[in-house]
């Protein structure tokens, strides 16, 4: 029997997973999706999953609840719907960053599964990252996690304490990821190619470089030396982009986003 999930708080990344989840086949009549303005969200409905502005309702006919609300307004939302979970029914999962399991569980203060997770945008299309961690759970209701997450992507558990580096490499990642998609296009205008064909070739490029280390299991440095030779236009411009800080540019930007969440 498939569980009822309440996502409360459906913004971005919570319509990416509902997105994930129809994708995949998941019941749309098991989703139940909250927001105080649902006409934002009238195509998830459209689509059979069950909207509505109230979370206390939304908790009481789901298993799951997953709380996408942002950090600062996670501790109201817990306020509010606590009364209405049942320990013997519910498991708690919030995305929020920077909200320890510790403090959620404080929050709630009874014996229920929690668990944080960091899923990606990608998920609308079942190839996110999804990492979990949790406490008050045992090792059946964690397998039961991670299974739903992985009609989204991919998803493991790792330590609570990389949470947050979790957030940059894998959340924050897509949007590093699509800025370097973004001037790779912007390059193959440059030298000739329109918009379509340019996006086309490095779409797919992109894609295939990440399929070759994700089925080989390989560094990447090895698929790099296979394409450059010698005196070759591949090394050239390699060489090029590192005389311009690319690596070292892409690395502070992580450690720059991870600076900001340890604020």
């Amino acid at each position: 029997m498939q569980k009822t999930i309440s996502i409360i708080g459906c913004g971005n990344i919570g319509q990416s997973i509902i997105k994930g989840l129809l994708f995949n086949g998941f019941e749309p009549t098991n989703i139940i999706a909250t927001k105080r303005n649902l006409k934002s969200i009238q195509f998830l409905g459209d689509s059979g999953v069950k909207l509505t502005s109230n979370n206390i309702e939304a908790v009481k006919q789901s298993d799951f609840v997953i709380v996408a609300v942002k950090p600062l307004d996670t501790k109201n939302i817990l306020d509010e719907i606590k009364s209405a979970l049942n320990t013997e029914k519910h498991t708690i999962i919030s995305l929020a960053t920077g909200t320890t399991t510790a403090e959620l569980s404080e929050i709630l203060k009874m014996n229920i599964p929690i668990f944080r997770a960091i899923p990606n945008t990608a998920a609308e299309v079942g190839e996110s990252v999804t990492c979990l961690c949790a406490i008050n759970a045992d090792e059946n209701k964690k397998e039961e996690v991670q299974k739903f997450f992985e009609k989204t992507g991919i998803s493991l558990f790792i330590n609570e304490e990389l949470m947050e580096s979790a957030t940059i490499i894998g959340a924050c990642g897509i949007a590093f990821v699509l800025r370097y998609i973004r001037a790779m296009i912007q390059g193959g205008i440059q030298i000739g190619f329109d918009s379509e064909t340019a996006k086309a070739i490095v779409n797919q490029t992109v894609k295939g470089a990440a399929e070759l280390l994700v089925r080989k299991d390989v560094h990447p440095e090895q698929e790099i030396d296979k394409v450059t030779t010698p005196k070759g236009c591949t090394i050239v411009g390699l060489n090029e982009m590192e005389h311009r800080g690319f690596s070292s540019a892409l690395i502070k930007g992580i450690l720059a986003s991870y600076e900001k969440i340890e604020k």
